[in-house]
């Protein structure tokens, strides 16, 4: 409704002689406004979120199997989670009100940052409030579930991963948006059937969701290095859809050119500005945990954006952070298991996974930890920014 009556208002004044507000239709503005906005959103509302977070007594149980650990986070206990829900509103309203809601793409994000927003927050409310909800059955009763299994929560994202990708695959018949891309290599592509692009879609984007949740474990480290990969993807979205003059830049530049993609560059711009928007808030001290409800919601995002613009691959170089994080808990867990079947026992490759409490045992500062690992970021999303030249 919202976007109705401005979309009623500035064409009432675009024939009323107003055409500069032709701007809005632009999709460079709108990507760089959406930056704008969504972070405005965060720093205004955020307060009032966080005081409410608090009365409902959700805080972060800071709880690990490690007594060192625990000694390290003990000052994050009792800190409000679930701020996510100020990512997704902000993300939510700010594509409500500046991008093309009749794009397919952009329908398509809305749904994937919904469906998982709301997976997220069921499992943190189910998990968060728990104690309170045990404390007020009466004795004997058994308290209820603590947060959504590990199972529920992947068959949830694969169910989205399969829908999203079906869905996109038959959208397009352009060859260009069934090809998967090699980063690096100018002539290497692999044109792909359904089946393929549904699988690849799928482990992208419920790769990418779990990553962004496992590196959610420190203040600020997450919201930075998603602010990081989504203002690459931005630029790569625009490079990709956006066309001005007679040769497409992605033409120029030998990528694909995939039509109607240019939207994704105002998704990518209202998740940058609700990081960034977050980042106020969830520094070191935080004073707000995003939770499962932000962290699953962001990745998965990142994801469908890297579907839609044939960039899965470059995703894996941009989010490196996300994907080292999620290689540490894949390969300790893997080699803890393997060593105890063989020897009795389980052996560990890192002190601890994921990899930033890794970092942690080691004796970094949580600070430094963070600040490094934002560096190392934006060195991979330079990175990936330099193989489209290379292309």
């Amino acid at each position: 409704m919202i976007y109705l009556l401005v979309k009623d208002y500035r064409a009432f004044l675009e024939a009323h002689g107003v055409g500069f507000l032709r701007v809005f239709n632009d999709v460079t503005f709108q990507s760089t406004a959406s930056v704008i906005l969504s972070f405005v959103l965060v720093v205004l509302l955020g307060p009032r979120v966080i005081r409410w977070l608090r009365r409902q007594k959700i805080g972060d149980l800071a709880s690990f199997d490690q007594e060192q650990m625990n000694h390290l986070m003990r000052g994050k206990i009792g800190t409000p989670t679930m701020g996510g829900i100020l990512i997704i509103f902000s993300i939510a309203l700010t594509v409500l009100l500046l991008a093309d809601l009749g794009n397919f793409y952009v329908k398509m994000a809305v749904i994937c940052l919904v469906w998982l927003g709301a997976v997220g927050a069921v499992d943190d409310w189910l998990k968060l409030t728990s104690a309170r909800r045990a404390a007020a059955l009466p004795p004997g009763a058994h308290a209820s579930r603590q947060g959504l299994t590990s199972l529920e929560k992947i068959l949830f994202q694969i169910g989205l991963g399969i829908l999203l990708s079906y869905f996109t695959y038959h959208y397009s018949l352009d060859p260009r948006s069934h090809t998967l891309y090699f980063p690096f290599f100018k002539n290497l592509s692999v044109r792909m059937g359904p089946v393929a692009f549904i699988l690849v879609g799928t482990l992208v984007l419920s790769g990418t969701s779990n990553a962004v949740n496992l590196t959610d474990g420190l203040d600020g480290l997450a919201a930075g290095c998603a602010a990081i990969v989504s203002f690459t993807f931005l630029i790569l979205s625009l490079i990709q859809g956006y066309s001005l003059g007679s040769e497409p830049l992605a033409t120029y530049l030998l990528l694909p050119r995939i039509v109607g993609s240019a939207q994704m560059a105002v998704i990518a711009g209202a998740m940058v500005g609700a990081c960034l928007g977050f980042l106020w808030f969830n520094c070191n001290p935080a004073s707000v945990f995003m939770g499962d409800t932000g962290s699953l919601a962001l990745g998965g995002l990142l994801g469908y954006i890297a579907v839609v613009i044939r960039q899965e691959l470059l995703l894996v170089l941009c989010g490196g952070i996300f994907v080292a994080e999620a290689a540490s808990v894949i390969l300790q867990v893997g080699w803890f298991k393997y060593t105890r079947r063989r020897h009795g026992h389980g052996k560990r490759i890192f002190l601890m996974s994921p990899l930033h409490h890794h970092f942690q045992q080691m004796g970094w500062q949580e600070s430094q930890v963070v600040i490094r690992f934002w560096l190392v970021g934006a060195m991979l999303a330079m990175i990936a920014l330099a193989t489209i030249k290379l292309r």
